[in-house]
Formats: C-alpha cells, sequence, structure tokens
C-alpha cells in the first residue's frame, strides 16, 4: 500500500490539494520521497520533502496543511477513517509535503 498513487487518494482530500488548500500527507510508512512526482486529476506533484514526526506534533497549522480546518476534525476524521484506530500521540508518522507543479 506504500506507493505514490495512494498517497492522497480521498476525494475531498484530493480537491484540497488541486486548489493548494493540501501540501502535506501523513501515513505510517513511506509513500514517495521528495523529487518524486504523482498526479491528481491530471494535475503534477512534486514532493518537496519527507519528515518523520509523532502525530502529537501536529497542531491546527498542520492539519489545515492536511486540508482539515483544525486539529480537532482532523483527529475525528482520522479515527472514524481507521477503525478501531486510537489517537496515540507518540504514534510515529511519516510527513510527505508536496506542491503542485504549474
Amino acid at each position: 500500500t506504500c506507493s505514490i498513487e495512494r498517497l492522497v487518494t480521498h476525494p475531498k482530500l484530493v480537491e484540497a490539494a488541486l486548489s493548494g488548500r493540501k501540501t502535506q500527507q501523513r501515513r505510517d510508512g513511506v509513500y514517495a520521497y521528495p523529487n518524486e512526482t504523482f498526479s491528481l486529476e491530471g494535475q503534477t506533484f512534486i514532493v518537496t520533502d519527507l519528515t518523520r514526526e509523532t502525530i502529537g506534533d501536529m497542531t491546527d497549522v498542520e492539519a489545515q496543511a492536511e486540508g482539515y480546518p483544525n486539529l480537532e476534525m482532523y483527529k475525528n476524521l482520522i479515527i472514524k477513517m481507521h477503525a478501531g484506530m486510537e489517537w496515540n500521540e507518540a504514534a510515529p508518522v511519516w510527513v510527505h509535503h508536496f506542491k503542485r507543479v504549474d
């Protein structure tokens, strides 16, 4: 499941990336490395950075970069999307930073 084509898949998040509101994607594995490209609806994006954090490092600013209005909404939706998941502040994640290529 850790392939660049699966980095951003949810329709609302694809729309957020296309509009420029989404510039980060947190995953539990590495889906892409810096300078790799991917496409969403014919638009090309480039991965600009890959960092390792814990989910507890997130703030409202990072949640907005993920395409959500705030951290609380991000938490609620992530828990709903992943049945049985508990929010663990110490859980490590890979943060894929990207931008649209014009």
